[in-house]
C-alpha cells in the first residue's frame, strides 16, 4: 500500500496531530503529514507543525463561525490538493465540514470525537457524559459524513467514569486514549484494511 499523505486540520493545541507525528517518527505508522491548516491564527497546532518542519498556515474560514463552506471550503480543498495529500485528518477542527470537502476526498476524511458515539455528539461531550451519570466514556475515530459526528465508526476506546471525576479529569483520561486511537485508525487505513459497509466499517484481518 502507498504511504498515507495527510493534511491535518485543527483549531487548537494539536495534541492529536502530535500523537500521529510521534507514531510516524516511531515507525509504527506509514504516513507523512504534508500540510497542517488551522482556522485560528494563533492555534498551537501550527507551532507544533513548524517545529517538525511541516508546512503549516492559517487559512481563514470566514465569514462563517461554525462551518467550512463556500469560498473558504474551496480554498481549503485547493491547499490540500496542492500539498499532494490524499487523506484529511480533522484534529480538533471546530467546524462542520460540508459536502464539497467530502466529495473532494471521498471516504478519506477522518475525525476524532471525545465520546463513544453515537452517544454524546456535539460540543463538550465529556461534560455531557458526566452530567448524564454515564459509567463509561471514551473516544471515537470515524469517517466523516454530512451529519455531525455521525459517520461510520473505525475505532473506539473506553475509559471508566470515576467517582469524583471533574470534567477536566475525565477529559484528560479521554485524551490519553485519543492519542492511541487516532494512530491506530490511520494504521488500519494505511494497511488497506478498512471497508465501509453502510453504517459499519469492516476491518480485514492483519497486523495493525
Amino acid at each position: 500500500m502507498p504511504k498515507l499523505r495527510l493534511a491535518v486540520l485543527g483549531s487548537g493545541s494539536g495534541s492529536n496531530m502530535q500523537s500521529i507525528l510521534d507514531a510516524i517518527g516511531a515507525g509504527t505508522l506509514d504516513a507523512e503529514i504534508r500540510l497542517v491548516l488551522a482556522d485560528v491564527a494563533d492555534a498551537f497546532i501550527l507551532e507544533r507543525a513548524r517545529r517538525a518542519g511541516i508546512p503549516a498556515r492559517f487559512l481563514s474560514a470566514a465569514p462563517y463561525k461554525t462551518k467550512l463552506e463556500g469560498p473558504a471550503e474551496e480554498a481549503y480543498i485547493q491547499a490540500i490538493r496542492e500539498a499532494g495529500a490524499d487523506t484529511v485528518v480533522l484534529a480538533g477542527f471546530m467546524r462542520i465540514v460540508k459536502p464539497g470537502l467530502l466529495a473532494a476526498f471521498p471516504d478519506r476524511v477522518l475525525n476524532i470525537h471525545p465520546a463513544l458515539l453515537p452517544a454524546f455528539p456535539g460540543l463538550h461531550s465529556w461534560k455531557q457524559a458526566l452530567d448524564h451519570g454515564a459509567k463509561v466514556a471514551g473516544c471515537t475515530v470515524h469517517f466523516v459524513d454530512a451529519g455531525t459526528d455521525s459517520g461510520p465508526i473505525i475505532v473506539q476506546r473506553a475509559v471508566p467514569v470515576l467517582e469524583g471525576d471533574t470534567p477536566e479529569s475525565l477529559h484528560a483520561r479521554i485524551q490519553e486514549q485519543e492519542h492511541l486511537a487516532y494512530p491506530e485508525a490511520l494504521r488500519l487505513l494505511a494497511a488497506g484494511r478498512l471497508a465501509i459497509q453502510g453504517r459499519r466499517v469492516a476491518i480485514a484481518p492483519g497486523q495493525a
